[in-house]
């Protein structure tokens, strides 16, 4: 129960955070987003408006790319729990071995041939890299707001991208 509880106020937290940022940021990111990228309305008409640029992915790459978000997704997932339970180092050593700046990471993001989005993704792994070191400090508030910081970049990317 105690863990339940624990959990339900870390993401009550990170999502107070995460819109309290979101709002801050936002009329500056739509701005910049607007001058930086030409956004293409949707040909597939099951897409209605939907005004983010597509990355015109191959079958091989899209597949590719929607299971290393969807590991980005359960590494987050793993280090909430992770932090619920005051475990700082092994939230540390997942984010830095499943979000992090990794060799493989940057290559990934640079694979796409926009460079945009290859800017974006290292930006959330640098970011995924400084959030495993605050967690080492084992401190619940800023481990909370590190992880905000690195969930902002997947909801930037998501704003301005699609498959």
């Amino acid at each position: 129960m105690k863990t339940t509880k624990a959990t339900f106020i870390i993401l009550t937290l990170i999502l107070a955070s995460f819109f309290t940022s979101c709002n801050e940021k936002k009329s500056n990111e739509k701005e910049t987003q607007k001058k930086e990228t030409e956004f293409i309305i949707s040909e597939n008409p099951e897409m209605g408006n939907d005004k983010r640029m597509s990355l015109k992915l191959n079958a091989m790459q899209k597949n590719h790319q929607l299971a290393n978000m969807r590991d980005h997704l359960e590494a987050v997932q793993n280090i909430i729990t992770l932090l619920s339970s005051d475990k700082y180092d092994e939230a540390s050593k997942v984010a830095y071995s499943k979000l992090g700046s990794t060799t493989e990471m940057k290559l990934m993001c640079a694979s796409f041939g926009d460079k945009n989005f290859e800017n974006l993704g290292l930006e959330f792994h640098k970011s995924a890299d400084k959030m495993s070191e605050v967690f080492k400090e084992r401190n619940k508030e800023n481990s909370l707001k590190a992880l905000s910081n690195t969930m902002n970049y997947c909801v930037q990317c998501h704003a301005s991208y699609r498959q």
